[in-house]
């Protein structure tokens, strides 16, 4: 998994970046009213992240083994088509820090990454969560998930980072 880890590492590594130079009233501020503001959709990235390393685990602990075909996860980056998140990864509408928003971000990489130091690939590839619109993942493919979907993320951060 060290291929993976290191994708991973590097986009939130360039996504905590993007942000770094923001105020905390920048990050808090609704640009438009029908779109979150970037404190949100580092809220969501954190949500996300915690709920599906909650997910791999449990799957992986209790989930039946199937043979699963690779799926092109790599699409997760196409922005042109809209996924509505689910309720339980939709962000806070309170203002946070981004000290704030940082720790709670290290929390969950360090329970992801704790998580999978001490597991193998090859136990990962023989069971599969479901996702919305791939259908079933194998649970290795949902670290790179993790990856691409933080890419998807931090290029909607960058669309209202230039219109602040």
């Amino acid at each position: 998994m060290d291929k993976e880890i290191n994708m991973i590492e590097d986009i939130r590594s360039d996504l905590l970046n993007s942000v770094s130079g923001l105020t905390n009233d920048d990050l808090n501020k609704r640009i438009e009213e029908s779109r979150w503001t970037i404190m949100q959709v580092l809220d969501h990235l954190y949500l996300m992240e915690r709920s599906l390393t909650k997910a791999i685990q449990s799957t992986l602990a209790k989930g039946e083994e199937q043979e699963v075909p690779s799926k092109p996860i790599h699409y997760t980056v196409d922005r042109s088509t809209k996924v509505d998140a689910p309720s339980f990864v939709v962000p806070t509408e309170e203002s946070l820090t981004l000290q704030e928003m940082n720790d709670k971000l290290n929390a969950s990489r360090i329970d992801l990454l704790t998580f999978l130091y001490t597991t193998s690939k090859e136990e990962l590839q023989k069971k599969a969560y479901p996702h919305p619109i791939f259908g079933l993942i194998r649970l290795d493919e949902w670290v790179p998930f993790i990856g691409y979907h933080e890419k998807r993320h931090l290029e909607q951060i960058e669309e209202l980072k230039a219109k602040l």
